[in-house]
Protein backbone atom coordinates (compact mmCIF):
# COMPACT_ATOMS: atom_id res chain seq x y z
CA UNK A 1 0.00 0.00 0.00
CA UNK A 2 1.12 3.72 -0.94
CA UNK A 3 -0.63 4.57 2.24
CA UNK A 4 -0.77 3.25 5.86
CA UNK A 5 -3.93 4.69 7.33
CA UNK A 6 -3.60 6.33 11.19
CA UNK A 7 -6.65 6.35 13.34
CA UNK A 8 -6.07 9.14 16.10
CA UNK A 9 -8.32 8.86 19.47
CA UNK A 10 -9.49 12.80 18.35
CA UNK A 11 -10.53 11.41 14.91
CA UNK A 12 -12.62 8.65 16.69
CA UNK A 13 -14.37 11.23 18.93
CA UNK A 14 -14.94 13.97 16.19
CA UNK A 15 -16.70 11.16 13.56
CA UNK A 16 -18.50 9.37 16.64
CA UNK A 17 -19.86 13.18 16.93
CA UNK A 18 -20.95 13.54 13.48
CA UNK A 19 -22.21 9.81 14.03
CA UNK A 20 -24.56 11.32 16.84
CA UNK A 21 -25.68 14.44 15.07
CA UNK A 22 -26.84 11.88 11.70
CA UNK A 23 -28.92 10.18 14.79
CA UNK A 24 -30.53 13.20 16.56
CA UNK A 25 -31.44 14.84 13.23
CA UNK A 26 -33.38 11.37 12.04
CA UNK A 27 -35.09 11.29 15.92
CA UNK A 28 -35.90 14.75 15.67
CA UNK A 29 -37.70 13.92 12.51
CA UNK A 30 -39.90 11.39 13.88
CA UNK A 31 -40.52 13.68 16.78
CA UNK A 32 -43.35 16.47 16.25
CA UNK A 33 -41.95 18.62 18.94
CA UNK A 34 -38.56 18.43 18.04
CA UNK A 35 -39.36 18.69 14.37
CA UNK A 36 -41.19 21.91 14.48
CA UNK A 37 -38.80 23.13 16.37
CA UNK A 38 -36.21 22.76 14.22
CA UNK A 39 -38.10 23.78 11.42
CA UNK A 40 -38.59 27.67 13.18
CA UNK A 41 -34.78 27.65 13.34
CA UNK A 42 -34.74 26.45 9.42
CA UNK A 43 -37.15 29.94 8.66
CA UNK A 44 -34.11 32.35 10.81
CA UNK A 45 -32.59 33.93 8.04
CA UNK A 46 -29.43 34.58 10.67
CA UNK A 47 -29.74 31.19 12.16
CA UNK A 48 -29.23 29.33 8.96
CA UNK A 49 -26.65 31.59 7.49
CA UNK A 50 -24.60 31.23 10.10
CA UNK A 51 -25.22 27.68 10.01
CA UNK A 52 -23.58 27.33 6.39
CA UNK A 53 -20.73 29.36 8.02
CA UNK A 54 -19.90 26.27 10.27
CA UNK A 55 -20.99 24.13 7.72
CA UNK A 56 -18.25 24.94 6.28
CA UNK A 57 -15.48 25.29 8.83
CA UNK A 58 -16.78 21.13 10.11
CA UNK A 59 -16.30 20.05 6.21
CA UNK A 60 -12.54 21.17 7.08
CA UNK A 61 -12.42 19.80 9.97
CA UNK A 62 -13.29 16.24 8.79
CA UNK A 63 -10.84 16.66 5.98
CA UNK A 64 -8.40 17.14 8.29
CA UNK A 65 -9.50 14.37 10.66
CA UNK A 66 -8.78 11.23 7.89
CA UNK A 67 -5.22 10.47 8.82
CA UNK A 68 -2.41 8.56 6.94
CA UNK A 69 1.06 7.77 6.69
CA UNK A 70 2.68 7.46 3.07
CA UNK A 71 5.01 4.94 1.89
CA UNK A 72 8.47 6.29 1.53
CA UNK A 73 10.28 5.03 -1.57
CA UNK A 74 12.05 1.60 -1.95
CA UNK A 75 13.46 -0.79 -4.36
CA UNK A 76 11.70 -3.49 -5.74
CA UNK A 77 11.05 -6.29 -3.23
CA UNK A 78 11.50 -4.78 -0.21
CA UNK A 79 9.80 -4.45 2.68
CA UNK A 80 7.62 -1.12 2.28
CA UNK A 81 8.40 1.88 4.84
CA UNK A 82 6.41 4.58 6.09
CA UNK A 83 6.94 8.13 6.76
CA UNK A 84 6.72 9.23 10.61
CA UNK A 85 5.02 12.36 9.36
CA UNK A 86 1.50 11.90 10.03
CA UNK A 87 -0.88 13.56 6.94
CA UNK A 88 -4.35 13.93 6.58
CA UNK A 89 -6.54 14.38 3.57
CA UNK A 90 -6.88 18.72 4.14
CA UNK A 91 -2.92 17.89 3.81
CA UNK A 92 -3.08 16.30 0.51
CA UNK A 93 -5.53 18.92 -0.61
CA UNK A 94 -3.24 21.69 0.44
CA UNK A 95 0.30 20.17 -0.55
CA UNK A 96 1.37 23.27 -2.57
CA UNK A 97 0.82 25.42 0.56
CA UNK A 98 2.48 22.88 2.70
CA UNK A 99 5.27 22.15 0.59
CA UNK A 100 6.28 25.58 -0.36
CA UNK A 101 8.55 27.02 2.19
CA UNK A 102 9.89 30.53 2.53
CA UNK A 103 13.39 31.28 4.53
CA UNK A 104 11.37 33.83 6.54
CA UNK A 105 8.68 36.09 6.63
CA UNK A 106 6.72 37.15 3.74
CA UNK A 107 3.95 39.75 3.48
CA UNK A 108 0.83 38.80 1.58
CA UNK A 109 0.91 38.23 -2.70
CA UNK A 110 4.69 39.74 -1.93
CA UNK A 111 7.06 38.54 -4.07
CA UNK A 112 10.26 39.79 -1.99
CA UNK A 113 10.79 38.76 1.35
CA UNK A 114 9.94 41.58 4.47
CA UNK A 115 13.08 41.87 6.00
CA UNK A 116 16.75 42.43 4.01
CA UNK A 117 19.29 40.11 3.88
CA UNK A 118 22.67 40.81 2.70
CA UNK A 119 23.52 40.08 -1.05
CA UNK A 120 27.16 39.88 -3.06
CA UNK A 121 27.19 41.35 -6.38
CA UNK A 122 29.36 40.60 -8.75
CA UNK A 123 31.32 44.03 -10.46
CA UNK A 124 32.60 43.63 -14.12
CA UNK A 125 36.15 43.85 -13.00
CA UNK A 126 35.81 40.69 -10.90
CA UNK A 127 35.38 42.31 -7.78
CA UNK A 128 32.31 41.33 -4.95
CA UNK A 129 30.16 44.02 -3.61
CA UNK A 130 27.99 43.43 -0.78
CA UNK A 131 24.70 45.14 -0.47
CA UNK A 132 21.79 44.84 1.56
CA UNK A 133 18.52 44.25 -0.29
CA UNK A 134 15.22 42.38 -0.41
CA UNK A 135 15.80 39.02 -1.71
CA UNK A 136 13.13 37.25 -4.07
CA UNK A 137 11.21 34.61 -3.06
CA UNK A 138 11.68 31.40 -3.97
CA UNK A 139 7.81 30.34 -4.34
CA UNK A 140 5.72 33.42 -4.13
CA UNK A 141 5.32 35.46 -7.48
CA UNK A 142 8.12 33.54 -8.87
CA UNK A 143 6.05 32.75 -12.48
CA UNK A 144 6.37 36.92 -13.17
CA UNK A 145 10.83 36.03 -13.83
CA UNK A 146 11.27 39.09 -11.50
CA UNK A 147 8.83 41.57 -12.88
CA UNK A 148 7.40 43.00 -9.74
CA UNK A 149 5.65 45.19 -11.90
CA UNK A 150 2.92 42.83 -13.28
CA UNK A 151 2.16 42.16 -9.36
CA UNK A 152 -0.86 44.21 -9.45
CA UNK A 153 -2.19 43.11 -12.88
CA UNK A 154 -1.94 39.57 -12.34
CA UNK A 155 -3.61 39.73 -9.42
CA UNK A 156 -6.35 41.40 -10.74
CA UNK A 157 -6.54 39.29 -13.72
CA UNK A 158 -6.66 36.35 -11.50
CA UNK A 159 -9.76 37.65 -8.87
CA UNK A 160 -11.67 38.39 -11.81
CA UNK A 161 -11.11 35.08 -13.58
CA UNK A 162 -12.34 33.36 -10.14
CA UNK A 163 -15.26 35.92 -9.40
CA UNK A 164 -16.29 34.83 -12.94
CA UNK A 165 -16.43 31.24 -11.74
CA UNK A 166 -17.90 32.25 -8.32
CA UNK A 167 -20.57 33.52 -10.65
CA UNK A 168 -21.44 31.11 -12.84
CA UNK A 169 -21.14 28.35 -10.05
CA UNK A 170 -23.59 30.67 -7.63
CA UNK A 171 -26.08 30.66 -10.50
CA UNK A 172 -25.86 27.30 -11.54
CA UNK A 173 -26.70 26.16 -7.83
CA UNK A 174 -29.44 29.25 -7.32
CA UNK A 175 -31.29 27.54 -10.46
CA UNK A 176 -30.54 23.75 -9.20
CA UNK A 177 -32.48 25.03 -5.88
CA UNK A 178 -34.97 26.27 -7.16
CA UNK A 179 -35.74 24.04 -9.71
CA UNK A 180 -35.76 21.25 -6.98
CA UNK A 181 -37.92 23.14 -5.10
CA UNK A 182 -40.27 23.80 -7.80
CA UNK A 183 -40.56 20.19 -8.97
CA UNK A 184 -41.67 19.60 -5.27
CA UNK A 185 -44.23 22.29 -4.90
CA UNK A 186 -45.87 21.37 -8.53
CA UNK A 187 -44.73 25.37 -9.43
CA UNK A 188 -43.11 27.43 -11.94
CA UNK A 189 -38.93 27.87 -11.70
CA UNK A 190 -39.30 31.61 -12.16
CA UNK A 191 -42.03 31.83 -9.70
CA UNK A 192 -40.39 29.52 -6.71
CA UNK A 193 -36.81 31.54 -7.20
CA UNK A 194 -39.23 35.00 -6.81
CA UNK A 195 -39.97 33.62 -3.64
CA UNK A 196 -36.79 32.34 -2.44
CA UNK A 197 -35.32 35.53 -2.63
CA UNK A 198 -38.04 37.31 -0.75
CA UNK A 199 -38.40 35.04 1.78
CA UNK A 200 -41.33 33.23 1.11
CA UNK A 201 -40.41 29.87 1.94
CA UNK A 202 -40.43 27.75 4.94
CA UNK A 203 -36.74 27.80 4.79
CA UNK A 204 -34.49 30.46 4.74
CA UNK A 205 -32.88 28.91 1.35
CA UNK A 206 -32.12 32.87 0.49
CA UNK A 207 -30.35 33.28 3.41
CA UNK A 208 -28.47 30.08 2.79
CA UNK A 209 -27.95 30.80 -1.08
CA UNK A 210 -26.59 33.83 -0.36
CA UNK A 211 -24.11 33.44 2.03
CA UNK A 212 -22.85 30.21 -0.05
CA UNK A 213 -22.15 33.31 -2.69
CA UNK A 214 -19.79 34.81 -0.04
CA UNK A 215 -18.07 32.23 0.39
CA UNK A 216 -18.02 31.33 -3.15
CA UNK A 217 -16.22 34.88 -3.85
CA UNK A 218 -14.14 35.07 -0.86
CA UNK A 219 -13.01 31.04 -1.69
CA UNK A 220 -12.26 31.15 -5.37
CA UNK A 221 -10.44 34.14 -5.75
CA UNK A 222 -8.14 32.82 -2.22
CA UNK A 223 -7.69 29.64 -3.82
CA UNK A 224 -6.95 31.37 -7.53
CA UNK A 225 -4.65 33.60 -5.52
CA UNK A 226 -3.05 31.14 -3.39
CA UNK A 227 -1.43 28.50 -7.16
CA UNK A 228 1.21 31.18 -7.38
CA UNK A 229 1.62 33.48 -4.29
CA UNK A 230 1.48 33.05 -0.54
CA UNK A 231 -2.17 34.97 -0.29
CA UNK A 232 -2.23 35.48 3.52
CA UNK A 233 1.94 35.67 4.07
CA UNK A 234 4.22 33.16 5.30
CA UNK A 235 5.20 33.62 9.01
CA UNK A 236 8.77 33.15 10.52
CA UNK A 237 9.67 29.88 9.26
CA UNK A 238 8.74 30.37 5.86
CA UNK A 239 5.08 28.11 6.46
CA UNK A 240 2.01 29.67 4.25
CA UNK A 241 -0.22 31.17 6.83
CA UNK A 242 -3.55 30.35 5.16
CA UNK A 243 -2.22 26.43 5.63
CA UNK A 244 -2.06 27.45 8.81
CA UNK A 245 -5.19 28.70 9.42
CA UNK A 246 -6.91 25.85 7.78
CA UNK A 247 -5.25 23.62 10.16
CA UNK A 248 -6.52 24.87 13.22
CA UNK A 249 -9.92 24.77 12.36
CA UNK A 250 -9.83 20.97 13.49
CA UNK A 251 -8.25 21.52 17.03
CA UNK A 252 -10.89 24.32 17.59
CA UNK A 253 -13.61 21.69 16.53
CA UNK A 254 -12.03 18.99 18.74
CA UNK A 255 -11.78 21.70 21.53
CA UNK A 256 -15.49 22.91 21.59
CA UNK A 257 -16.84 19.65 20.53
CA UNK A 258 -15.03 16.91 22.48
CA UNK A 259 -14.66 18.91 25.63
CA UNK A 260 -18.62 19.64 25.28
CA UNK A 261 -18.82 16.10 25.30
CA UNK A 262 -17.34 15.80 28.47
CA UNK A 263 -19.18 18.53 30.43
CA UNK A 264 -22.66 18.16 28.78
CA UNK A 265 -23.42 14.38 30.86
CA UNK A 266 -21.84 15.79 34.03
CA UNK A 267 -23.84 19.30 33.80
CA UNK A 268 -26.82 17.33 32.66
CA UNK A 269 -27.27 14.61 35.17
CA UNK A 270 -25.93 16.61 38.22
CA UNK A 271 -27.92 19.68 37.85
CA UNK A 272 -31.32 18.00 37.38
CA UNK A 273 -30.94 15.08 40.26
CA UNK A 274 -29.90 18.38 42.72
CA UNK A 275 -32.83 20.31 41.45
CA UNK A 276 -35.74 16.80 41.88
CA UNK A 277 -34.31 15.34 44.72
CA UNK A 278 -33.01 18.34 46.48
CA UNK A 279 -31.92 16.99 50.40
CA UNK A 280 -28.49 15.68 51.12
CA UNK A 281 -27.94 15.26 46.90
CA UNK A 282 -28.62 18.89 46.39
CA UNK A 283 -26.24 19.82 49.60
CA UNK A 284 -23.37 17.50 48.05
CA UNK A 285 -23.80 18.92 44.64
CA UNK A 286 -23.94 22.27 45.06
CA UNK A 287 -21.01 21.63 47.72
CA UNK A 288 -18.81 20.18 44.69
CA UNK A 289 -19.73 22.72 41.99
CA UNK A 290 -19.03 25.42 44.47
CA UNK A 291 -15.67 24.09 45.56
CA UNK A 292 -14.54 23.60 41.87
CA UNK A 293 -15.78 27.06 40.98
CA UNK A 294 -13.55 28.54 43.91
CA UNK A 295 -10.31 27.05 42.79
CA UNK A 296 -8.60 29.72 39.79
CA UNK A 297 -9.34 27.64 36.49
CA UNK A 298 -6.25 28.88 34.83
CA UNK A 299 -4.49 27.32 38.02
CA UNK A 300 -6.20 24.26 38.23
CA UNK A 301 -5.99 23.70 34.23
CA UNK A 302 -2.08 23.88 34.36
CA UNK A 303 -1.55 22.08 37.03
CA UNK A 304 -3.03 19.04 34.86
CA UNK A 305 -1.86 19.80 31.82
CA UNK A 306 1.46 20.25 33.29
CA UNK A 307 1.02 16.50 35.35
CA UNK A 308 0.06 14.81 32.02
CA UNK A 309 3.11 16.54 30.34
CA UNK A 310 5.19 14.57 32.63
CA UNK A 311 2.69 11.70 32.34
CA UNK A 312 3.65 11.86 28.45
CA UNK A 313 7.48 12.73 28.58
CA UNK A 314 8.13 9.78 31.18
CA UNK A 315 6.21 7.74 28.70
CA UNK A 316 7.76 8.33 25.06
CA UNK A 317 7.47 4.09 23.72
CA UNK A 318 3.60 5.16 23.92
CA UNK A 319 3.73 6.60 20.37
CA UNK A 320 4.70 6.03 16.86
CA UNK A 321 4.84 9.00 15.80
CA UNK A 322 5.12 12.80 16.76
CA UNK A 323 1.22 13.46 15.86
CA UNK A 324 0.09 10.87 18.32
CA UNK A 325 1.85 12.46 21.42
CA UNK A 326 -0.01 15.74 20.61
CA UNK A 327 -2.77 13.84 20.13
CA UNK A 328 -2.74 12.92 23.27
CA UNK A 329 -2.11 16.05 24.77
CA UNK A 330 -4.70 17.67 23.46
CA UNK A 331 -7.78 15.10 24.44
CA UNK A 332 -6.11 15.29 27.48
CA UNK A 333 -6.33 19.58 27.55
CA UNK A 334 -10.32 18.59 26.41
CA UNK A 335 -11.10 16.76 29.75
CA UNK A 336 -9.64 18.47 31.76
CA UNK A 337 -11.11 21.38 30.41
CA UNK A 338 -14.36 19.81 30.28
CA UNK A 339 -13.81 18.66 34.46
CA UNK A 340 -13.52 21.95 35.24
CA UNK A 341 -16.18 23.83 33.45
CA UNK A 342 -19.50 21.74 33.96
CA UNK A 343 -20.47 23.52 36.96
CA UNK A 344 -22.28 27.20 35.15
CA UNK A 345 -24.75 24.44 33.38
CA UNK A 346 -24.95 22.32 36.49
CA UNK A 347 -25.94 25.85 38.44
CA UNK A 348 -28.70 26.79 35.67
CA UNK A 349 -30.13 23.46 35.22
CA UNK A 350 -30.49 22.82 38.99
CA UNK A 351 -32.52 26.28 39.32
CA UNK A 352 -34.39 25.47 36.10
CA UNK A 353 -35.95 21.71 37.69
CA UNK A 354 -36.61 23.70 40.83
CA UNK A 355 -38.81 25.35 39.05
CA UNK A 356 -40.30 22.79 37.19
CA UNK A 357 -41.16 20.18 39.82
CA UNK A 358 -43.32 22.09 41.20
CA UNK A 359 -45.57 22.85 38.47
CA UNK A 360 -48.73 20.78 38.48
CA UNK A 361 -48.76 18.42 35.94
CA UNK A 362 -45.10 16.96 37.88
CA UNK A 363 -46.84 16.96 40.94
CA UNK A 364 -49.63 14.83 39.91
CA UNK A 365 -47.29 12.80 38.53
CA UNK A 366 -45.82 12.17 41.40
CA UNK A 367 -48.82 11.64 43.56
CA UNK A 368 -50.45 9.07 41.07
CA UNK A 369 -46.98 7.15 41.70
CA UNK A 370 -45.06 7.45 38.78
CA UNK A 371 -41.43 6.63 39.24
CA UNK A 372 -38.99 9.45 39.21
CA UNK A 373 -36.74 8.26 36.37
CA UNK A 374 -39.94 8.43 34.17
CA UNK A 375 -40.80 11.95 35.08
CA UNK A 376 -37.33 12.73 34.67
CA UNK A 377 -37.27 11.49 31.60
CA UNK A 378 -40.72 12.21 30.03
CA UNK A 379 -41.17 15.65 31.96
CA UNK A 380 -37.96 17.33 33.30
CA UNK A 381 -35.35 16.88 30.51
CA UNK A 382 -37.62 17.53 27.57
CA UNK A 383 -38.74 21.03 29.01
CA UNK A 384 -34.85 21.70 29.84
CA UNK A 385 -33.50 20.61 26.78
CA UNK A 386 -33.87 24.05 24.83
CA UNK A 387 -31.38 25.29 27.49
CA UNK A 388 -28.86 22.08 27.05
CA UNK A 389 -28.73 22.91 23.43
CA UNK A 390 -28.27 26.34 23.97
CA UNK A 391 -25.33 25.97 26.47
CA UNK A 392 -24.03 23.43 24.21
CA UNK A 393 -23.48 25.53 21.08
CA UNK A 394 -22.53 28.62 23.71
CA UNK A 395 -20.25 26.63 24.90
CA UNK A 396 -18.04 25.60 22.04
CA UNK A 397 -17.71 29.85 21.54
CA UNK A 398 -16.20 30.14 24.63
CA UNK A 399 -14.26 26.63 24.37
CA UNK A 400 -12.52 27.90 21.08
CA UNK A 401 -11.49 31.58 22.74
CA UNK A 402 -10.27 29.04 26.04
CA UNK A 403 -7.94 27.59 23.94
CA UNK A 404 -6.28 30.04 22.21
CA UNK A 405 -5.82 31.79 25.51
CA UNK A 406 -4.48 28.84 26.91
CA UNK A 407 -2.05 28.42 24.39
CA UNK A 408 -0.94 31.88 24.72
CA UNK A 409 0.37 31.29 27.94
CA UNK A 410 1.85 27.93 27.02
CA UNK A 411 -0.39 26.06 28.34
CA UNK A 412 -2.83 24.91 26.07
CA UNK A 413 -1.87 22.15 23.15
CA UNK A 414 1.40 20.61 22.25
CA UNK A 415 3.74 23.22 20.60
CA UNK A 416 3.60 21.07 17.15
CA UNK A 417 0.34 21.26 17.10
CA UNK A 418 -0.97 24.32 14.76
CA UNK A 419 -4.24 26.14 16.32
CA UNK A 420 -5.14 29.96 16.34
CA UNK A 421 -3.47 30.00 19.99
CA UNK A 422 -0.14 28.92 18.72
CA UNK A 423 -0.35 31.57 15.99
CA UNK A 424 -1.31 34.51 17.84
CA UNK A 425 1.43 33.19 20.72
CA UNK A 426 3.98 33.06 17.58
CA UNK A 427 2.91 35.94 16.26
CA UNK A 428 3.26 38.50 19.75
CA UNK A 429 6.29 39.25 19.44
CA UNK A 430 6.24 39.90 15.93
CA UNK A 431 4.04 43.27 16.72
CA UNK A 432 6.77 44.65 18.17
CA UNK A 433 9.21 44.87 14.85
CA UNK A 434 9.38 48.35 12.50
CA UNK A 435 7.16 47.96 10.68
CA UNK A 436 5.42 45.18 12.24
CA UNK A 437 4.35 41.46 11.49
CA UNK A 438 0.22 41.34 11.33
CA UNK A 439 -0.55 39.13 9.19
CA UNK A 440 -0.95 36.35 10.76
CA UNK A 441 -2.03 37.58 14.08
CA UNK A 442 -4.63 38.93 11.57
CA UNK A 443 -5.07 36.03 9.75
CA UNK A 444 -5.77 34.06 13.14
CA UNK A 445 -8.06 36.82 14.52
CA UNK A 446 -10.70 37.04 11.49
CA UNK A 447 -11.15 32.94 11.49
CA UNK A 448 -11.14 31.90 14.83
CA UNK A 449 -13.47 35.45 15.04
CA UNK A 450 -15.80 34.14 12.26
CA UNK A 451 -16.10 30.33 13.67
CA UNK A 452 -17.41 32.08 17.08
CA UNK A 453 -19.58 34.44 15.76
CA UNK A 454 -21.25 31.96 13.37
CA UNK A 455 -21.69 29.58 16.80
CA UNK A 456 -23.01 33.09 18.97
CA UNK A 457 -25.74 33.52 16.01
CA UNK A 458 -26.52 29.81 15.43
CA UNK A 459 -27.37 29.42 19.57
CA UNK A 460 -29.45 32.16 19.03
CA UNK A 461 -31.33 31.30 16.50
CA UNK A 462 -31.63 27.66 18.26
CA UNK A 463 -33.18 29.36 21.72
CA UNK A 464 -35.61 31.18 19.48
CA UNK A 465 -36.93 27.88 18.29
CA UNK A 466 -36.05 25.94 21.63
CA UNK A 467 -37.83 27.72 24.38
CA UNK A 468 -41.38 26.92 24.96
CA UNK A 469 -41.73 30.46 26.18
CA UNK A 470 -40.55 32.19 22.97
CA UNK A 471 -43.50 30.17 20.63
Amino acid sequence: MNILPVLLWSDVFIWLLVLAGILMGVLSLRNPPLREAWRRAGRSRAGMASATVLAVFVLVGLLDSVHYRPALESRDGERTVYAVEVLSLLDAALTPLRMRHEKTYSAPLATHAFAKESVEIRMEDGGVRTTREFPRLKYGGAHLDGDAAQVVSDVVKRVLIAGIFAALIFAGVSLAVAGGLARRAGRGVYRMASDIWCGRTGFAWNAVLLTFGVLLFVALPLAALCVDYHALGTDKVGQDVLYQVLKSVRTALVIGLVTTLVTLPLGVLLGIVAGYFRGWLDDAIQYLYTTLSSIPGVLLIAAAVLMMQVVIDTHPQWFDTAAERADLRLLALCFILGLTSWTGLCRLLRGETLKLRELEYIQAAQAFGVADLRILMRHILPNLMHIVIIALVMDFSGLVLAEAVLSYVGIGVDPTMISFGTMINNARMELAREPAVWWSLSAAFVFMFTLVLAANLFADALRDAFDPRMG
